[in-house]
């Protein structure tokens, strides 16, 4: 899929290096990627409802995230569960397109933007040509959510075009433009007579480009992202000049670069360079950089994306010393933390990420990119 055009520019992969697994090669991560990918499937097969969802039917994002999982692990003996997912997901399609199940009385609480975004993506991803009308009005109804307006938010996603509020986030804004990024040949299908669809993306790497710190921040926290113009999820500090800003922590920094990617920015731009040169002054997978537990899983599932998609196979390592090569040690930790029943699971609920289908999700598509299985 020629959809980045800084690829061919961008490091070549590092050979894979020692990993380990329980029951496969320790040498080889991938196998021991692939053994767990196993153990998961065979966890979320035991537990999808009969229904065909996981988790809290009411945001069915939750059953588009294992179904990509699914799909990324390309294990045809599983067509029934995927099936089964993927007439739930069609189940909960609107008649605006979107894929969202409406929570009356709340705005916004049917997340629309971040279900819709997650299901078609997975949607996709299954490789079946009859759910393209349904992928292409859900792209229709993603498009439509971006917001713009004379004020910081402008050229973002938020959860709800109809919160009755200026609101958007990169967390949003990134699930939205990986959406339409990874959606992008079905416009190719549309009717003549219909528009092509698509966002303003250069609205959008306005509005990412806003959200990351700038040099001026200091050492720690340039080049790194944060959540939103407002929100100060890892804190705020204060510059030489004395001027305050929000601090960046890590999983945001991923998706910030993730969205820098699909919006086109080359390898060698500077916003790329600084969230690269974050990543590996922070680079660590005991805490999610500035969050600690909170978001752990979400970090090391959009770390593989963001850094697979790059096609980043080392990071430098500041302190100097062999480059890090991220998809060994990622593999090696995330295989580290899997229950004996194949799932995954964070104590620490900020996110959601006590959910264990959201959390297992997370991991298999963490190890199928980090592994190769799936791009």
């Amino acid at each position: 899929m020629q959809i980045f055009r800084w690829l061919a520019v961008a490091g070549v992969m590092t050979a894979l290096v020692a990993g380990v697994g329980r029951g496969a090669d320790a040498a080889d991560p991938v196998a021991s990627a692939r053994a767990a990918v196993a153990r998961g499937l065979d966890w979320l097969q035991q537990n999808q409802a009969t229904n065909g969802a996981w988790s809290k039917p009411q945001f069915p994002a939750l059953t588009g995230l294992p179904l990509w999982a699914v799909c990324g692990a390309g294990d045809t003996n599983r067509q029934v569960m995927t099936d089964r997912a993927v007439a739930f997901l069609l189940s909960c399609v609107q008649t605006n397109g979107g894929i969202y199940a409406a929570v009356p009385g709340i705005k916004g609480g049917g997340l629309p933007n971040y279900n819709t975004a997650i299901c078609m993506t997975a949607l996709h991803a299954t490789g079946r040509k009859d759910l393209t009308p349904v992928i292409r009005n859900a792209r229709t109804f993603v498009g439509s959510l971006q917001y713009f307006g004379d004020d910081d938010y402008s050229g973002g996603f938020g959860y709800d075009r109809a919160t009755g509020r200026a609101y958007t986030d990169l967390d949003n804004t990134f699930y939205a433009l990986e959406a339409m990024r990874r959606t992008q040949d079905v416009e190719d299908s549309r009717p003549g007579a219909q528009k092509r669809v698509d966002v303003n993306w250069t609205a959008a790497l306005a509005y990412v480009s806003k959200l990351q710190n700038k040099p001026a921040a200091g050492t720690n926290d340039a080049g790194g992202f944060f959540y939103n113009p407002d929100d100060a999820k890892a804190g705020k500090g204060t510059n030489a000049e004395g001027k305050v800003y929000l601090r960046s922590f890590g999983s945001i920094t991923y998706a910030g670069l993730l969205s820098l990617i699909y919006a086109n920015v080359t390898r060698e731009d500077p916003r790329v360079a600084s969230a690269v040169d974050f990543a590996s002054r922070h680079w660590t997978l005991e805490e999610n950089p500035g969050m600690g537990s909170q978001g752990l899983f979400f970090y090391y599932n959009v770390m593989a994306r963001a850094l697979a998609t790059a096609n980043m196979g080392a990071l430098p390592r500041k302190a100097g010393g062999e480059p890090i090569a991220w998809r060994d040690e990622l593999i090696r930790k995330i295989v580290s933390l899997q229950q004996p029943d194949g799932s995954w699971g964070n104590p620490n609920n900020r996110f959601w990420e006590n959910d264990p289908v959201l959390v297992t999700s997370y991991c298999m598509l963490a190890l199928e990119f980090a592994a190769g299985m799936t791009k």
